[in-house]
This record gives C-alpha cells, sequence and structure tokens, in this order.
C-alpha cells in the first residue's frame, strides 16, 4: 500500500521523540506528504520545527486515515483523551511498549480499529524491525498498519496480542543484550592485553559484521556458527565455554529473555 494514499485524509502523530522522528522521516521519504501529517508534541525538535509543511501541534483534520501513537507508555493519560473527538474509522496505530489494545478501548471507546506494534531500536537507522497484531476492527487496515512500520525495517504480524510479550522480549529489548555483549567482548580483549580503544573496535566491527552475514544469508545460524569452527581449534575451545549446557549462553540468554517478557506481562496486569 502506498503511503500516498494518505494524503487526501492525513496522518496524526502523537508524539515526536526517536522513534517517532524516525517514522516521521521514513514516511516522508516514501510519498507521505508533509502538508498530509498532523503532529501533536509538547517539546518538539528543532528538526520538527524545521519541517515545512507539517502542522505542529495545531488543530486536528476532521477524518484522519490513521493516527500513530508514538508517546511513552506513562504519557498514554495525557495523550489519548485528545483522540476521542476522532472518527470511528481513524486507524490507532501504538508503539507504546506495554499498553494492551483493551486499553485503548476504555480510553478511546471499543469498537475502533486498533493495531498494536513493537519496533525496536535500530529502527532509527532504517534497521529495524516492528511485530503488528490488530484487533478485530483492524483487520482491513492491517496492511495500512504495515506500510507505515516498514518505512523504519522489516515487519512481522503476529497471531495473537499474547505473543507481544515474547516479541518485546526478543526484539525490543534484544538490542541491548546485543551492545551488551559488545561491551563484554571488548571488555574481554582487554583482558587479553588489547588496548581498550582497539578491542572495542574489534568488537563493534565483528558483532555488527556477523549480524550484517546473519542476514544476508540464508543459511541457518548454527551451520554459521560451525563453519567458523575448526576441530580443535580456538573458536571450539571458547564455544566450550559458551555452549556449556549448564552455565553456557544458551541458559544464560533464555532466563534473560524470560525474565523481560515476565516483567513485560507484570506491566501490562
Amino acid at each position: 500500500m502506498a503511503l500516498s494514499e494518505i494524503n487526501d485524509t492525513g496522518l496524526v502523530l502523537v508524539g515526536c521523540g526517536k522513534m517517532g522522528s524516525a517514522l516521521l522521516q521514513g514516511w516522508l521519504a516514501n510519498g507521505l506528504a508533509p502538508a498530509s501529517v498532523w503532529v501533536l508534541d509538547p517539546a518538539p525538535s528543532d528538526w520538527l520545527r524545521g519541517l515545512a509543511g507539517v502542522h505542529l501541534n495545531e488543530a486536528l483534520p476532521p477524518a484522519p486515515k490513521v493516527a500513530v501513537i508514538a508517546v511513552k507508555p506513562q504519557m498514554m493519560g495525557q495523550a489519548l483523551p485528545g483522540l476521542r473527538a476522532l472518527p470511528g474509522a481513524t486507524l490507532i496505530l501504538s508503539i507504546a511498549a506495554g499498553t494492551p489494545v483493551s486499553a485503548f478501548d476504555t480510553a478511546l471507546g471499543a469498537g475502533r480499529p486498533i493495531v498494536r506494534a513493537m519496533p525496536n531500536t535500530p529502527a532509527a537507522i532504517g534497521q529495524g524491525i516492528s511485530a503488528l497484531v490488530g484487533n478485530p476492527a483492524a483487520q482491513p487496515q492491517l496492511d495500512l498498519a504495515q506500510a507505515l512500520m516498514a518505512a523504519v525495517g522489516a515487519t512481522v504480524r503476529l497471531d495473537s496480542e499474547d505473543q507481544m510479550d515474547a516479541v518485546t522480549a526478543v526484539s525490543g529489548s534484544g538490542p541491548a543484550y546485543v551492545f551488551h555483549l559488545i561491551e563484554t567482548l571488548a571488555a574481554a580483549g582487554t583482558a587479553q592485553g588489547l588496548p581498550a580503544d582497539l578491542a572495542l573496535q574489534l568488537a563493534r566491527a565483528t558483532v555488527a559484521g556477523a549480524g550484517a552475514l546473519a542476514a544476508a544469508d540464508a543459511t541457518d545460524p548454527a551451520q554459521l556458527r560451525v563453519n567458523v569452527t575448526s576441530p580443535g581449534g580456538t573458536t571450539q575451545a571458547a564455544l566450550g565455554v559458551l555452549m556449556d549446557p549448564a552455565t553456557g549462553f544458551r541458559p544464560l540468554l533464555g532466563r534473560a529473555v524470560a525474565a523481560a517478557a515476565q516483567r513485560s506481562r507484570e506491566l501490562r496486569a
């Protein structure tokens, strides 16, 4: 679906921080006209103020095609009441973590088309991945929601909203795990005698390159690992530690992801 189809009716963006700005930049680059965008943000950035044609903190259009909610969850109480006047056909697309569809039904009235999306921080450079799930009323508009989120990276659709906690734990929080891997790999290199700046350069490039290879190559990651591992060599020695069934990477990361998923459930309870 071409984003230019929104131009006649308009799009409302509630919140334009880092993620909202990344989305807006992607939409404009993909054919959305600045004059068809209304942004509500109490502290607009200089970049946002400088966008010619975009309606900033103005009265909303009468019947926008979609309203994208990109505020932090704790700001929902302030952001949602202003959207109650929107027509019932307007798609509500939320990227707020931990806010279930039921919360929007309560705040805006039941029966509206609502889609939840969970992007992650690489969206800031167009390399994110977003998982989407919609309520029954939103099913005819899922293609539109997916096109909007595709402006900042890949997209997947979920079978049910219950899967969103696991998505949050894997891809939503996942970049932090990778950044910590870079931290710890660099620290380990320093412990083995490398200068700290060199160790960090090697760790950054190694993680970035391995990730790019895994994304570009359809080969199973397990086989990619085998391809690097020579019998009796240095990689095998390291993997003997990392793949220990009791203390290795798999049980450790499994506990970490489970903790994140459980916290996600607690936050929406």
